[in-house]
């Protein structure tokens, strides 16, 4: 009996490159993907994602944040499973993190537990990583919590900081690594690879080589 996929809803505020990313690697894996996409959502009405969702006829909605609490019956209505967060800069309603307890993923542009929290995203986080001095950054996938970046780490990927880096710079390496590691750890939990436990801790989870190309 074929297990039925996953159906996935990515949630993006920006131009879409993670959705474009996890969109080309479910469509690789082919018959063998965990997943479907089967809805994007936007809280701004000319986001780059919106775009990207319509011209592969995926249903995209703008989800402007005065309507920001129905999120969760939209989730319904498309019978979503899972979700993906990809640069989503609202904050998720509490009845729905909740409800996705353990179905959930975000990606973060550094190595958290460090330089993550309220306000904390895109740029900023690379400009603080270069005034603290660090030597190593990279993204960070975890599982959606109730509190801000503060979910159980489900992989981290290590980018150099360089000399002469600006934020613009680092955030583009940083970038490329999000783009293998997230859909990757998505699909590690779509299909069942991975679970959170009760613990509070991810089970599951496969050792990787960082000087290979992920699977």
């Amino acid at each position: 009996m074929t297990t039925p996929r996953a159906r996935l809803a990515v949630l993006a505020s920006g131009s879409g490159s993670n959705l474009q990313a996890i969109r080309d690697d479910l469509v690789a894996r082919g018959p063998a993907a965990s997943a479907e996409l089967a809805l994007v959502v936007s809280d701004r009405v000319a986001a780059g994602a919106l775009e990207r969702a319509r011209s592969w006829s995926v249903p995209a909605v703008h989800l402007p944040k005065e309507r920001n609490e129905s999120l969760d019956a939209l989730l319904q209505q498309h019978a979503i499973t899972h979700i993906a967060l990809a640069g989503y800069l609202r904050l998720i309603p509490l009845d729905v993190v909740r409800r996705f307890h353990g179905r959930m993923l975000n990606v973060h542009p550094a190595l958290l537990p460090a330089f993550g929290g309220p306000g904390m995203y895109g740029a900023r986080v690379h400009a603080a990583v270069l005034a603290a001095g660090a030597r190593v950054s990279g993204p960070t996938v975890h599982f959606v919590s109730e509190h801000y970046d503060e979910g159980a780490i489900v992989a981290q990927w290590p980018v150099p900081v360089r000399s002469n880096d600006s934020a613009d710079s680092l955030g583009a390496r940083v970038l490329a690594a999000e783009h293998r590691l997230y859909p990757w750890s998505l699909h590690l939990l779509t299909s069942g690879a991975i679970t959170l436990g009760p613990d509070g801790r991810v089970h599951g989870v496969p050792d990787f080589d960082f000087d290979r190309e992920l699977p």
